[in-house]
């Protein structure tokens, strides 16, 4: 079995990227209101921050800086549960899942990375931001709609031309999933 070693730093600040487990579907977009809604009800019990977050159909990165006591894996097992619950039965489980009572909607394990520098924050969120283009569900940053770089742009942390076109930001994803 696997040893998955976690890092966890009081008041830390992380990027995550968690994906679906059929990364064909377009679930996390089509039910967005209660994606929303899982993170929601899990920060009315969980001290943390999202300082960016992007989703996309099958998956979604984000920044997340935690509380003193926040245990970022309790609320990324609550939110991945409360969506889970909000939707129909009905997907695809293997064996194992069946065995452990799991539903198939969630892979079960997601990429953490603790940010450790300005510069380090500064290019997740960009990440985050990018990804959509990245991908090529559209062709500027500004189009995506699922994204809290709308909320960055009326703050002034961004422009709202940040990022160009696609094509013109290779350089961003030097970080990131790889």
């Amino acid at each position: 079995m696997a040893d998955y070693r976690r890092i966890y730093v009081p008041n830390g600040t992380y990027f995550f990227t968690v994906n679906l487990q059929d990364r064909s579907s377009n679930l996390l977009i089509s039910e967005i209101a209660k994606l929303r809604a899982a993170f929601a009800k899990v920060k009315l019990k969980h001290d943390f921050h999202i300082d960016a977050v992007t989703i996309l159909p099958d998956h979604l990165h984000c920044v997340v800086t935690f509380g003193q006591a926040t245990n970022y894996s309790d609320v990324i097992r609550l939110i991945k549960s409360y969506f889970s619950k909000s939707l129909p039965k009905g997907e695809h489980r293997t064996a194992s899942r069946v065995s452990k009572s799991e539903r198939g909607i969630w892979q079960r394990r997601y990429w953490t990375h603790l940010i450790t520098s300005e510069d380090d924050y500064n290019r997740h969120i960009e990440y985050c931001y990018i990804n959509p283009v990245k991908h090529g569900y559209v062709e500027r940053v500004r189009d995506w709609p699922y994204s809290s770089f709308h909320r960055d742009v009326k703050r002034g942390l961004f422009t709202s031309d940040w990022g160009g076109t696609k094509g013109g930001f290779e350089k961003m994803l030097e970080f990131g999933e790889r």
